[in-house]
């Protein structure tokens, strides 16, 4: 995620950094994730229309699928998907030392520093190879939110196999709740995540072309 920037001349970027800021596998992993996560929501919101939890029905037409078997498809497609490119992401972010360069450390005065700046537009970003608090905070909360929502759909599809997972969430109704707030997290994550890459193009010109 992004966050308000100021416009930094090539010539105040940091020395030494010559690599790109984005590198190819993170670039490949971020798409087929964003094309993952459009494909589980939406079939999802299909699904979840058969047997709401709340009060309320998604509209068809911004579902997945056509039918229930279909979104189901759909569903389970994306979600192997997500799932594989989502291991490979965090192995080689791990393997590589970027997990701890880019999202450590972390710390609630920090990001209270961070998020105050920006919203006040004062939040230099002068080395892009660099997170702020804030967007590390972001990122993890994201990573989390997706393992998370891996995790109790898991629950929901095989309840009796798995029994033991679909108790940790209280039963298959506890789990079919904590995937709905998952994928409203995740959501909420992916409309700032747009609306602040809108406000800082540079940050899709890097995830297109690294740099």
């Amino acid at each position: 995620m992004s966050t308000l920037t100021k416009s930094v001349p090539p010539a105040a970027q940091p020395p030494g950094r010559t690599g790109p800021v984005q590198p190819g596998w993170l670039r490949i992993t971020h798409w087929l994730n964003a094309l993952a996560v459009l494909a589980m929501v939406t079939s999802g919101w299909r699904i979840y229309n058969a047997s709401p939890i709340f009060g309320f029905r998604f509209p068809n037409e911004i579902t997945l699928g056509g039918w229930l078997g279909g979104a189901l498809r759909w569903h389970f497609a994306a979600m192997w998907l997500l799932a594989a490119n989502g291991l490979v992401y965090l192995l080689v972010n791990a393997a590589s030392g970027r997990l701890s360069h880019r999202f450590f450390p972390l710390t609630l005065r920090g990001m209270l520093r961070d998020a105050f700046a920006a919203l006040r537009g004062r939040l230099a970003h002068d080395d892009p190879h660099q997170y702020n608090q804030v967007q590390r905070a972001a990122y993890l909360f994201a990573v989390l939110d997706l393992v998370l929502l891996v995790v109790s759909g898991l629950a929901i599809w095989k309840p009796v196999q798995l029994g033991w997972l679909c108790a940790l969430f209280g039963g298959f109704q506890g789990a079919r709740w904590v995937h709905f707030l998952a994928m409203a997290g995740l959501v909420a994550f992916v409309a700032i995540h747009v609306v602040m890459v809108a406000l800082v193009p540079r940050t899709l010109r890097t995830m297109i072309t690294g740099r």
